[in-house]
Order: structure tokens, then sequence, then C-alpha cells
């Protein structure tokens, strides 16, 4: 299926630089939210970052323009029924991605393909709650999504190879590329990632280093661009604690058991730096560690 038009469902953080890319690509974008300050202040963030790759001349002024103009915003969720492919990258909650789908549902076209940008729910579970399992599955980008290269696609049990290849079609022509997973907890990228982060929290926890010297330690004795507490912080807590949840309960191993320090941190309220506090507090010049 040759795609043309994509609904994305979500301003947020992931939200704006799914439609960022897709614009640029020459997909005409619809962007949702329930919010109308998320959906101006999701615009206005990518005008800010495509300027800053026009500076730097990744991309022309021309390009630039034209891509602002191919994103359209609403309020209403219904719109996006007309679109060819609809990627879904609201909150990470299960209940919240299935009351979105289940109300989009009436408005689709029958060709319309329905993607989840989940980064650890059972794509199996959100398709078997639509009218199209065969044409659903998981569509992940990694964050910062102009930046990083990489895009999960995931099968759910019943997902036809028509929407595999179109789905790939499009990620090979945002430039980006693919990785194809299957459908178990938290797929590729965070069934490694996500362990490693809260085995950084356990090392803190048990008072084996502090931040700074664990954050230190793995960015110069491991060649990691960013320490896993940094990244932390940068992913937000509340979103690892999550998926961590999802791997323990979705494999009953003990090993993925989240830290009790990073429940607590959540339960504090310090999700990292979209709060301005977490494993650092980000409210002076300089991030200084929390512990």
């Amino acid at each position: 299926m040759d795609v043309k038009s994509v609904g994305v469902i979500g301003a947020g953080q992931m939200g704006n630089g799914i439609a960022h890319v897709l614009a640029l690509a020459e997909y005409d974008v619809l962007l949702n939210d329930v919010n109308q300050d998320a959906l101006d202040a999701a615009v206005a963030t990518i005008e800010g970052n495509m300027a800053r790759q026009a500076s730097r001349g990744k991309i022309t002024d021309e390009a630039m323009q034209a891509a602002l103009k191919r994103i359209q915003s609403t309020l209403a969720l219904p719109e996006l029924g007309q679109t060819d492919l609809v990627i879904e990258a609201a909150t990470e909650r299960e209940t919240i991605k299935q009351a979105i789908f289940e109300d989009l549902q009436p408005h689709l076209q029958p060709h319309t393909i329905l993607t989840s940008n989940t980064s650890s729910i059972s794509i199996t579970r959100l398709a078997s709650r639509t009218d199209r399992p065969e044409r659903f599955m998981g569509f992940h980008f990694m964050n910062p999504v102009p930046v990083m290269q990489l895009v999960e696609l995931i099968r759910g049990i019943a997902t036809d190879e028509e929407t595999f290849k179109t789905c790939k079609s499009v990620v090979d022509r945002l430039g980006k590329t693919a990785a194809s997973a299957e459908d178990f907890p938290a797929f590729i990228v965070n069934r490694i990632l996500m362990p490693m982060i809260n085995e950084a929290v356990y090392t803190l926890y048990e008072g084996v280093g502090n931040v700074q010297s664990i954050d230190q330690s793995m960015k110069l004795g491991a060649n990691h661009p960013m320490g896993p507490l940094e990244l932390a912080d940068f992913i937000g807590l509340d979103t690892c604690l999550a998926i961590m949840n999802v791997l323990h309960d979705g494999l009953a191993d003990t090993k993925y058991r989240p830290c009790p320090l990073l429940t607590k941190y959540v339960e504090a309220g310090w999700l990292g730096r979209k709060t301005d506090r977490g494993f650092y507090d980000y409210r002076g010049e300089v991030p200084v560690p929390t512990r």
C-alpha cells in the first residue's frame, strides 16, 4: 500500500518528533492531542528543531517551509480516520491506548493501518481489541526521533506481511533503519537497556557508588555516551519503572524486579528532566546529583 497521509496521536516529545520526521519525508501529517496547548507547543517545538537543522545545513530552508506546511493539528480524534497510517504515541498506559483505538475505530477507512509507538506493551493484545489485528503492528521510534536512526517494527501474532512491508517502506523513506522484533515484553532495545538502568539504580541503592561515580564509570569505562542514571532522567523515571513492571509481570523472572529506589523516586514525583529533578537536580545552571 502506498502511504500518503499519516495520523499521529499524542503531541508530546515522541509525537512531535514523529510528526517532524514524517513531514520532512513528504508525508501529509495530522497531529492529534486532547489539549490545544500541547498541540501549539508541539508545532513550535517542531519549527524550532527544524530551524536548528537548517542552520546546521542538514536541511534547506525550502524543505523546512514545505514540511511545516504538511503538518496540520486537530483536537478531533475521528479526523485521523481518513489517514492511511495511524501512529499512536500517547501515554505508556495500556488502558489509555485501548480507549484511543476504540474511539477511533468507527471512523477508520478499510485500508488504514494502525500502529503503536509503545515501548513495551503487547502488540498482540492491543491489536486484539481492534477490528483489524492483521493491519496492526508496533512502530517504536527511539528518542529523540529526529536524531535516532533505529525504528523497531513489532508484529503481533495476527500482523500480515503486507502491513509489515508497508511500515518497512515508511521507515526506509524516513531514512531510518528498521529492526524486526518479536512481540515479547519490551521488544529488543528496552529488553536490554532497562535492566541495565535498573541495575545502575540498584548499584546506587546498595551504596556501591554514588550518582556521579556510577555515570562516570559507565561513560569512561564502557565508552557509553551518557551514564545510565543520566539516561534514565532523560527517558523519564516513570517510563523506566513502567517498562520494568511490564518485564517483571510478563516474564515472571525476579531479575526484572524494579529497584525500590526507582519506585521511591517516581512516588516523589522526581521523574527526571521533565520535572527538573530525578537522579540529578536540573533547577540550576548545572545538573547536580541528588544522591
